[in-house]
This record gives C-alpha cells, structure tokens and sequence, in this order.
C-alpha cells in the first residue's frame, strides 16, 4: 500500500498518516466516530414521554381546581369568619376562657345573633316579600302605563311576556325544580362546611399559625408573623365597619319609609343596607333604585323624588361624616379599583365572589402596604394640577 503523494512532484506526501486512504476533494468524508445509520437520541423517548405525562397532569389539575372552586369559595369565606372573630376569641381567652370554647361561643354566639334577628325581622321581611312578588303584574302595569302615557313607548304586556317564558322555559320546570332542591342541599352542605371550617382555624389559632411557621426560616416567621397580624386587623375592622354601616343604612332607610308610607319598607331597607355598603361605587345608587321604582309605580312622582332625594342625601351624609367615624382604622380602597375587583371576583366567583371581593382587596392591600415602601415624591408639574389664572 503506498502513501498519498504530493500533487505537485507526485511524491509521497509527508504530512500524511501512513495507511490513510486518499479522497476526491468532491467526495464527502463522514466525520469521524460517526455512526453508519442514524438513530434517534437515547433521551428522546424519555422526554416525549414525559411531555405526555405533564399534559395529562396540567389536564387533570385543571379539572381539579374546577371541581374544587365551590370548596375554595367555602374555605376562603371561613378564613374570613375566623379572622372577623379573633378579636372576640382573644377577648375571651384574656379572662380565662379555654381556646376551644371562647372559639364555639363566640361562632355560635354570632350565629345565635343572626338567628334572633332573623326570627324578629324574618316573618315581616317574608310577608312583604310574597306581597311584593304578586304586587309584580299591577307594578309592571303601572309602569307600562306611564311609559305610554309620559313617552309613548309601547312595552310588552305581561301575558305576553309569560307566554314567551313559557315558551322558552317551559320544558325545564321539572329540571329546574331538581336544581332548586339539590341548591338548597348544597346549600345546607356548604353552610355546615363553613361553620365547621371556621371553628377549626378560630380554635387552632396559635397552632395553625405555628404550624406554618414550622416550615419557614426565623426571618421569613417573624415577616408572616406581622403580616398575619395586619391582614387580621385590616379585614376585622374593615368586615365589622361594612356591617355597621350596613346596619344603619337598612335602619334609616325603613324609618325614611315607613314615615312616607311607601309599601315593602322592610324588604326595600335591607335590600338598601346590603347592596349600598358591600358593592362598591354604585351599590348606593342600585340600592335606592328599587324603592324608588317600588314609590313611582305604587305611590307617584312627589314620593318616589322623596326617596331619590333621601337616597342621595343619605350617600353624601354617610361618605362624609359616618363611614370616616366608623371607619377609622378599616382600609380605604380607591373606587375604581373596588368595582374592578368586585366585577373580576364577580365574574369568576359569582354572587359570593363578588361580595368576597372587598375584603380579599383588603388583605391584598395590607399585603402591599407591609412588603412595598412608599417613597417621598419628587417635585414635578406632572404630580399636581396647574394653578388658573386667577389665582396665579
């Protein structure tokens, strides 16, 4: 076997390995180690594996946190409960009480009162409910004779709009009857697993907070420590302030009321004292809607201005001089940013997320309020408006 030779003098080439075989310039050279077929990388299968096993997990968790929306609802209205009736716990285990039974004194102490409440106002609140649900034909019809009458706008008549409802709905009765009584159920379900839920963490108390801090570094304690204490305060005295004023609300509105005679005073007032302290920025004015339609079409005009009037002038004597007093120390929210929560909350939630949305906004805050430092601002014509002319 002869060496390579040099293309120039046709001799052997120097630099050549001995035994190398020699190749055309267009001759491809498969780089050295490589092997005769291609095969597919040995961790290749293993990975498509498990991608295919973390799709079905992320499917499988999706569905899960779905299923697990109402329980999630349940146990953040209990940690909710627990935290508005701390201070009460702590109140008696100061004076000796044990942690166990100041906790079902004081839960079943709250649910006694709303029972009482519920028994004196309950029986009057149902009455007129019922009369105000039959009394819905003749308001409808007092209000489609006023719209002809003042703007000639032609509604529908109510046997027309029955007969379109059965039409539409009718063949779901019978299923919509099975959903009333399963909601009833799972109402009575969830109740019992927020009371039972509630107990746990108000009896736990510093156990469950020393369960947590078990897992934390003696910095990262002392952090959630403050910051347990903070969000207890800010969502305690914010929840007792909102019922506070929702409590005077319905108390002023059934007095305004019943002194103008208007029917319905008692559910009208509760619907005002709710809807007007726990929907933010609009919930007074949707609140006094109702009694105000509820007077134009039972009453007239002069009584259903008497209760806008009384509406709006009750808004600007709470905003201005009750909720500051009663207040205080609860968290104030920008508007905006309190509608914007209720309707998010509301819309994935529903109705008890949107009534959870302001004291999850609370605690949120709080938290931004202990991790977040606010700095002092710098001097700039962007921070404040101009001064007119007239003042300049």
């Amino acid at each position: 076997m002869t060496s390579p030779s040099s293309p120039e003098t046709g001799e052997p080439d120097p630099g050549s390995p001995a035994g190398a075989e020699h190749h055309s310039p267009d001759e491809p050279v498969a780089p050295a180690g490589a092997p005769d077929s291609p095969r597919p990388p040995r961790w290749l299968p293993r990975a498509l594996l498990m991608a295919v096993a973390a799709v079905f997990l992320a499917v499988f968790a999706w569905n899960a946190l779905g299923a697990l929306e109402g329980l999630f609802v349940n146990v953040l209205i209990a940690f909710f409960i627990a935290l508005a009736l701390e201070p009460s716990t702590v109140w008696l285990v100061r004076r000796g009480w044990r942690r166990g039974l100041a906790a079902a004194v004081t839960l079943l102490g709250s649910l006694v009162v709303v029972i009482v409440l519920m028994t004196l106002f309950g029986n009057l609140f149902v009455q007129q409910l019922v009369e105000l649900a039959q009394s819905v034909p003749r308001l409808y019809a007092g209000l489609q004779g006023f719209l002809v009458d003042r703007f000639d706008v032609v509604v529908p008549d109510t046997q027309n709009l029955l007969r379109q409802a059965l039409d539409e709905f009718g063949d779901d009765v019978a299923s919509g009857a099975l959903l009333v009584g399963t909601t009833v159920v799972g109402g009575l379900l969830a109740t019992l697993t927020i009371l039972l839920v509630a107990y746990y963490l108000l009896a736990a108390g510093p156990r469950f907070r020393a369960a947590v801090c078990g897992w934390l570094t003696p910095a990262r304690q002392q952090e959630m420590l403050h910051l347990w204490e903070v969000t207890q305060g800010k969502v305690s005295d914010y929840i007792g302030s909102r019922v506070v004023l929702a409590a005077v609300s319905t108390a002023v509105t059934f007095a305004f009321l019943a002194i103008l005679q208007t029917p319905y005073a008692v559910p009208l007032a509760v619907f005002v004292g709710v809807v007007s302290q726990f929907v933010p920025t609009i919930g007074a004015y949707l609140g006094g809607a109702l009694p105000t339609m509820v007077a134009l079409t039972a009453q007239g005009w002069p009584q259903a201005l008497g209760v806008l009037g009384f509406v709006i002038a009750y808004q600007q004597f709470e905003n201005l001089y009750l909720a500051p007093k009663v207040s205080a120390r609860a968290l104030e929210m920008n508007a905006a940013v309190s509608l914007l929560v209720v309707l998010a909350f509301g819309a994935v939630f529903g109705v008890l997320g949107a009534f959870l949305a302001l004291p999850v906004a609370a605690t949120v805050q709080a938290v931004a309020t202990t991790y977040f430092r606010r700095h002092e601002l710098v001097e700039s014509h962007m921070l404040r408006d101009p001064e007119s002319a007239a003042r300049a």
